[in-house]
């Protein structure tokens, strides 16, 4: 898809790197610049889970790439990176605001090499106003945007870093408009993304329902069995019997009543039902909390209501709509399978392929800087000075 674009790779944690590997997928060259330790998740990773001695957090978000180590501190950094640069189309990371510029790696010094370069940033916060340069990580910009705040019954994190691969995807899409503007102008483009803005427009429909509709904080409570502030019962997740279920918003709701085999729910109408929102909804959850998942599906299948059983990891891992999708993916590590979420969007009709697992650090090194101009005594006397490894 986008085999001749090379990027230059400054990434670590989550955000930037899933950035990255976006790209790589697609078939973007994607170097990645690792410190002499290796990247924060190649080091320690979520959990410290490990996987043949490796950082599975390493591992779902670095495939497809290359991986070269630089000492960025070096007085010779800047000897050996001026030639990828010159021929990197992107350069992508998601450092503290300010630590590239004090390595001679901003987005003025780089442009002065390269005037064409598409100058990826993604932070916690944004470059500007009171937090910019702050530590921003997924868990504190779910909290400052609100996502907290509607969540669950009282506030509840998502279960998961649901910002930080926003972030990524966000930033991704960026890069490729930019580089769509690159190909068309020959003008390269500075692209700024944050954690803030992708935790914001997670709830694009919420906010503007929230503001344009005049709500305030009390419009946010609900019953805990609902899943969302703004939209009807009886949307949400009900325990039944055996399991817990999802009901989504369906326009035959006023049929739900009679499917169930329940009078009481079958006398609210749309507009009892909004009115009496709480009382309609503890209604909803006693005539299912009698039931089981088969007298559910049996009743509400035929009739075309929108349901769903809660799966739990496991059962994700063998769903057969997920397979069918060919959404997981195994490469071996070591002899052990590494399973990970591939490229989640098909290109005429195919997924992107895994064409490399992830990198060991400094795995590419001799090969990137031989092919960027540099001869093997010269690569050989920066590994000796330790400016690569």
């Amino acid at each position: 898809m986008i085999d001749q674009m090379t990027v230059l790779s400054f990434a670590h944690f989550v955000q930037g790197p899933a950035a990255a590997q976006y790209l790589a997928d697609l078939g973007a060259d994607v170097v990645t610049v690792e410190p002499p330790g290796g990247s924060w998740e190649r080091r320690v990773g979520s959990g410290g889970i490990r996987l043949a001695g490796r950082s599975v957090t390493f591992l779902s978000v670095n495939r497809n790439k290359r991986s070269i180590v630089v000492d960025l501190k070096h007085p010779d950094a800047l000897t050996v990176l001026r030639p990828l640069i010159e021929r990197a189309d992107v350069l992508l990371e998601n450092y503290r605001d300010g630590a590239l510029d004090r390595l001679g790696l901003g987005y003025e010094a780089v442009r002065a090499i390269k005037p064409d370069i598409i100058y990826a940033s993604a932070s916690g916060w944004g470059s500007r106003g009171p937090m910019a340069g702050r530590p921003g990580v997924d868990l504190l910009v779910q909290a400052r945007t609100g996502l907290v705040d509607v969540t669950g019954n009282g506030p509840t994190a998502a279960g998961t870093p649901v910002v930080d691969h926003h972030g990524a995807a966000l930033l991704a899409m960026g890069v490729l408009a930019a580089y769509a503007r690159k190909l068309t102008t020959g003008a390269g483009t500075r692209v700024e993304s944050s954690l803030l803005g992708a935790g914001l427009d997670l709830q694009a429909e919420s906010l503007a329902l929230y503001f344009s509709g005049r709500r305030t904080a009390a419009d946010l409570a609900r019953p805990a069995e609902l899943a969302c502030w703004s939209i009807d019962a009886p949307y949400g997740v009900y325990r039944l019997r055996d399991a817990s279920v999802v009901i989504a918003v369906h326009g035959a709701v006023d049929e739900l009543g009679d499917a169930l085999g329940s009078p009481v729910l079958a006398a609210y109408d749309q507009q009892a039902r909004r009115a009496k929102r709480d009382e309609y909804t503890a209604a909803v959850a006693e005539v299912l909390g009698a039931m089981t998942y088969a007298e559910v599906a049996e009743r509400l299948g035929p009739r075309g209501f929108w349901f769903e059983r809660v799966a739990g990891y496991d059962d994700v891992r063998t769903d057969p709509q997920v397979a069918a999708e060919g959404l997981l993916a195994e490469f071996d590590v070591d002899g052990e399978p590494a399973t990970v979420l591939r490229h989640p969007v098909r290109y005429d009709g195919e997924l992107p392929g895994i064409r490399t697992a992830p990198a060991e650090l400094g795995e590419h090194t001799r090969e990137v800087l031989r092919a960027a101009g540099f001869s093997a005594a010269e690569v050989d006397g920066f590994l000796a000075a330790g400016v690569v490894a």
